[in-house]
């Protein structure tokens, strides 16, 4: 959720990636001018929302996620396929099978190596917003928040939980232990 963290990390783990000579692409969803307009612009019927979600991250992962990786690039992503099931599809009520298959659609499949969900109770991701957009009602959060962990026990493989109300630099070593192991950056291979 907006408030935990994320974008932080991100940009945090984004750094050591590159300090230990991977290639990295940091990058977010929504992106460039979809962002400003879905998360402040005017109340949208859900079905409009999903399909502009879906829109953009079928450019995005067309235009800058497949070319970076087709350049060997690990692509650190604020946000994915996972925060529209969990928004549109558990926070809205929309029909997650749905959401899945139009996900797959717009991705053309390409599922994240490894999810980091930064978990934080709603009270807490509204407080550390310094400005709102529709999206920050506690009882929607809520949902969203069970959605999101929802997803991570359907997953485990893939989603590592953190603890997002923990002090920034604990919340980044411990993702920086789960990509370490992941890319054998511990044994000085090759991260591929």
């Amino acid at each position: 959720m907006d408030g935990s963290g994320k974008t932080t990390q991100a940009r945090i783990l984004a750094r050591r990636l590159e300090e230990a000579g991977v290639p990295v692409l940091l990058t977010e969803e929504p992106t460039g001018s979809f962002r400003n307009f879905l998360l402040h612009g005017d109340e949208l019927a859900p079905l409009a929302e999903l399909f502009l979600f879906l829109a953009d991250r079928a450019q995005h992962v067309r235009t800058v996620v497949l070319p970076a990786l087709s350049e060997g690039k690990v692509v650190v992503c604020d946000r994915y396929a996972d925060s529209t099931l969990a928004y549109q599809g558990y926070g809205r009520g929309m029909d997650t099978e749905l959401i899945r298959t139009l996900n797959g659609i717009a991705t053309s499949g390409l599922t994240p190596d490894i999810t980091v969900l930064m978990d934080v109770p709603p009270e807490v991701a509204i407080g550390r917003k310094a400005s709102g957009d529709r999206f920050e009602r506690l009882d929607f959060l809520r949902k969203v928040r069970e959605g999101y962990l929802k997803l991570a026990r359907a997953e485990p493989g893939r989603f590592t939980v953190v603890d997002g109300t923990c002090a920034e630099d604990e919340v980044a070593e411990r993702i920086w232990e789960v990509v370490k192991r992941r890319f054998n950056l511990d044994r000085g291979e090759d991260y591929g």
